[in-house]
Order: C-alpha cells, then sequence, then structure tokens
C-alpha cells in the first residue's frame, strides 16, 4: 500500500505537514512513501507543465491512501492547497485513491471544515473519501489524543479500502 501526504501550507515544513505525516504513520504503521510540501513546489504551481508539479501530481494519483491537509485559512484550506489540487486534469485525477481530509485550526468553530470544505473538492477529483474528515487544533494535535482516536476509529476501514485500492492497481498476470 502506498501512502502519500500532501500539506497545503504557505510555510514550508509547518505543523499541517507534521500533522499529516503523524496521521499518515499512525493510520499504517509507517512513514508515508512520498511527502508533497505544496509551497516548495513554488512558482510552477501558477501554471501548468511545470514537470516538478507534474511529478507530485503523478505521485498523489498513484497512491492508495492520501492524507491531504490544510491550515484553516478564512474558514477554507489555502490557495495553495487549491493551486496544487487544480493541477490534477480531470474530474478522475484521484480514481482509485483513498483520501483523508484534515485541517487545523485554532479553536472548534471551524471543526466542520473538512468535511464542508476540503472532502467535496477530493471527490470531485476521484478520490473516494469513506471516513469523516478531521480538524485538529493547531496548539494541542501532537499531544491530546485526537489522532489516535480518529485512527482507532477509522483505521481499519481506511487500511482495508485503501488495500483494496492497491489490489486494483497491481498488475495481473
Amino acid at each position: 500500500m502506498t501512502t502519500v501526504v500532501v500539506a497545503g501550507n504557505p510555510k514550508p515544513a509547518s505543523r499541517t505537514l507534521d500533522a499529516a505525516t503523524r496521521l499518515a504513520t499512525e493510520l499504517t504503521g509507517r512513514p508515508p512513501d512520498a511527502v508533497v510540501d505544496v509551497i516548495t513546489l513554488g512558482p510552477g504551481l501558477l501554471g501548468w507543465g511545470d514537470e516538478r508539479v507534474s511529478d507530485a501530481v503523478r505521485t498523489v494519483a498513484s497512491a492508495d491512501l492520501v492524507v491531504v491537509a490544510s491550515p484553516t485559512f478564512k474558514a477554507t484550506y489555502t490557495g495553495v492547497l487549491k493551486l496544487f489540487l487544480d493541477q490534477f486534469a480531470t474530474a478522475e485525477g484521484l480514481r482509485g485513491v483513498v483520501a483523508v481530509p484534515l485541517m487545523l485550526g485554532a479553536g472548534p468553530s471551524h471543526a466542520l471544515a473538512p468535511d464542508l470544505l476540503l472532502k467535496p473538492v477530493l471527490v470531485e477529483l476521484g478520490a473516494s473519501t469513506p471516513a469523516p474528515g478531521l480538524y485538529l487544533r493547531d496548539s494541542s494535535y501532537a499531544t491530546d489524543g485526537t489522532i489516535g482516536e480518529y485512527v482507532e476509529r477509522w483505521g481499519p476501514a481506511l487500511r482495508v479500502l485503501a488495500a483494496r485500492a492497491a489490489a486494483d492497481r497491481a498488475p495481473r498476470d
């Protein structure tokens, strides 16, 4: 099973990236196979055809499980993440990928943002999002146990579906 983390924070090496990596690691029992820290792709996100951006898109599209993370900006996900998601050329760009929307924020007022705002975009791109999105408080995600609780509740189903996606992608003799 191939696992990828996508972090759409305007700051490189952010808490968003850390939280997404922690979630992916707890879901699978190992670090993600690849990490896309979107902001490091630079100005190539503003157009089409940039080789680094295209490579990142292919990496995400070939994943079995992807954690897509953003801080909450103006009650939604970041423009940087939107620029990256716009690079998927078709509505089937994430077909066969199991996706987990993850957002961080300062308080509980935006707790529904992963499901109301990020999840629909991932579904529109063809991803399966069988579990609720996860909202974490940016000041306590590393210590409050929320990631562990989420993994305990939703991890078994996500792992089964991601393994099935991996099997579906495997070459057949």
